[in-house]
């Protein structure tokens, strides 16, 4: 964790300011309207998980089973928990999309605990010279597994009631009424409907942006501070993270596993 960086091919130690800037900002295309660091650093991370365990599904045995067979069987186990105490309608996509959130998420997550300097200044040798190694503290990453989570909520819905069940559920709730009054209300119930929608995937979201930024930001602050400060403060701020990180794949992938039970249940 040291502040002698390269900012864009240059070789004399930058400012404070422009240090935190740097880790700040995202390698970009060509039209800097993409951030490539965050979908590949999450592609990888993705391809890890499902590596991981297509290996232990591989290995798993009957027997005494092996370090990464526990270690993926605690995983299932804790996410299984969650499912079947939130979730209480019958699917088979509903658990491995919860393991999936929780897992991957983890791993974004947890980029946060490599050294700040250190895939930036290995990847300035290939002249790349702005990295940002956290797909979580990019809002527009957040967003967009939010994004999915919504159209989950929609698919599952759909799926529940029918297409005619849930249009009449957006008419029909949260205020119910009959004859005259339910035409009145019904606008009312569809702008309540389109609130409630929307809000879930952005509190998703915006929350586990928020938690992830002040982290790397805080880790961003550390590492301008002398080295001896650097692990004096640095070292329990990382255990500390690690519940940071843990609990925050929690709640995304708990809070996903609700918002679905809601979807499929009937006012």
């Amino acid at each position: 964790m040291t502040t002698e960086i390269a900012v864009e091919g240059a070789h004399e130690a930058p400012t404070s300011i422009e240090y935190i800037q740097h880790h700040l900002s995202h390698l970009k295309n060509a039209d800097a309207t993409f951030n490539l660091d965050t979908f590949w650093v999450s592609a990888v991370l993705g391809m890890i998980f499902l590596g991981v365990f297509y290996l232990a599904a591989r290995r798993a045995t009957a027997g005494v089973p092996g370090k990464l067979q526990n270690f993926v069987e605690a995983v299932m186990e804790l996410v299984n928990e969650v499912v079947n105490s939130a979730f209480h309608a019958k699917s088979a996509v509903i658990a491995p999309l919860a393991i999936t959130i929780f897992c991957w998420v983890w791993l974004m997550n947890a980029m946060d605990f490599l050294p700040v300097d250190l895939l930036p200044k290995i990847l300035g040798y290939f002249g790349v010279h702005k990295l940002r190694v956290v797909p979580t503290a990019d809002v527009n990453h957040t967003f967009g597994m939010s994004f999915g989570v919504m159209l989950c909520i929609i698919g599952f819905s759909i799926k529940a009631k029918g297409i005619g069940g849930w249009g009449k559920e957006l008419l029909t709730a949260p205020f119910h009424a009959h004859g005259f009054m339910a035409v009145v209300l019904a606008p009312v119930n569809f702008i309540f409907q389109m609130i409630e929608l929307l809000a879930k995937p952005l509190s998703l979201s915006l929350r586990l942006f928020g938690n992830m930024y002040a982290g790397e930001l805080l880790f961003i602050l550390i590492a301008l501070l002398p080295w001896w400060a650097q692990w004096l403060l640095g070292g329990p701020w990382v255990i500390f993270h690690i519940l940071v990180v843990t609990l925050q794949a929690f709640v995304f992938m708990a809070l996903t596993v609700v918002y679905l039970s809601l979807a499929v249940e009937k006012h």
